[in-house]
């Protein structure tokens, strides 16, 4: 049976972010993932985890200035030094919550730089930070991200990622695959989950295509969890979505998958 990590940055904002642990851990969630941690205590977040028997799933690497549209710098040819501070940051926060996993944010494209030096700089931040990690054994990931969402981003397709990836030659990188953004930009999901199995890290879902829960829309979110079974998933499942309305209210798809799955 799959394991669903609950999004504190998407979901729970009925409640104040230190008390979504509580409520995720209620509703039945036995790990959780969130975007950025930096605005809270990295001790009081590991207690908080502990207090609840929770798992921490994945988070990102600091950003950049997240409100001026930044989006991670790993390919900015001029952030290198600053680069290193946030993956000493977010090393930090893995060692005091357990996380295993590192989302890298690529960062979006400035205008009049040669791409032979944004690929140049991102390979080789990857190299650097997966040589970083492996001494604490975290792992990791990168994630194509479709650009209706994040106009300009650096990364958008499965096989770029991969191919990357491939490059960095590193064992600890993996491909973070989303399926909301995968449809968005490729569709074809079941083919390209098959295609690229041996490199993914972690799995993402959301409703396509207004990113609400994933019971809605043109994505058969059933036949994909059947299909992660039977490939032998066993990483945590992040439900990154914006729920339509209650958080708790909306969880009928993840009781009926869990009914359906005890039923047998």
């Amino acid at each position: 049976m799959l394991r669903f990590a609950a999004n504190l940055s998407l979901m729970y904002n009925e409640v104040p972010f230190m008390d979504r642990f509580a409520a995720s851990a209620d509703d039945g969630f036995a790990a959780v993932e969130y975007l950025f941690p930096y605005e809270y205590d990295a001790e009081e977040i590991g207690a908080q985890l502990q207090r609840y028997g929770l798992t921490q799933a994945l988070f990102n690497l600091p950003p950049g200035q997240w409100s001026a549209g930044e989006r991670g710098m790993a390919c900015l040819p001029k952030r290198r030094a600053e680069f290193e501070q946030t993956l000493s940051t977010a090393l930090h926060y893995a060692q005091a919550t357990g996380a295993r996993r590192l989302h890298i944010m690529a960062g979006i494209k400035p205008e009049g730089v040669n791409p032979a030096l944004l690929h140049h700089t991102y390979v080789s931040n990857l190299r650097w930070a997966c040589d970083r990690l492996a001494e604490h054994n975290i792992t990791v990931t990168i994630e194509p991200l479709n650009l209706r969402d994040m106009p300009g981003y650096y990364l958008t397709h499965q096989a770029q990622a991969h191919a990357i990836c491939a490059e960095v030659a590193r064992p600890n990188i993996k491909v973070q695959m989303d399926f909301y953004h995968c449809q968005i930009v490729e569709g074809d999901l079941a083919s390209r989950l098959r295609a690229h199995w041996a490199g993914i890290g972690h799995i993402q879902i959301a409703g396509v295509p207004d990113r609400h829960e994933p019971d809605e829309g043109e994505v058969n979110y059933p036949y994909l969890f059947q299909l992660l079974e039977s490939l032998g998933y066993d990483g945590f499942v992040g439900c990154e979505y914006k729920p339509r309305k209650g958080t708790s209210q909306g969880l009928g798809w993840l009781r009926k998958y869990i009914q359906g799955r005890t039923a047998h």
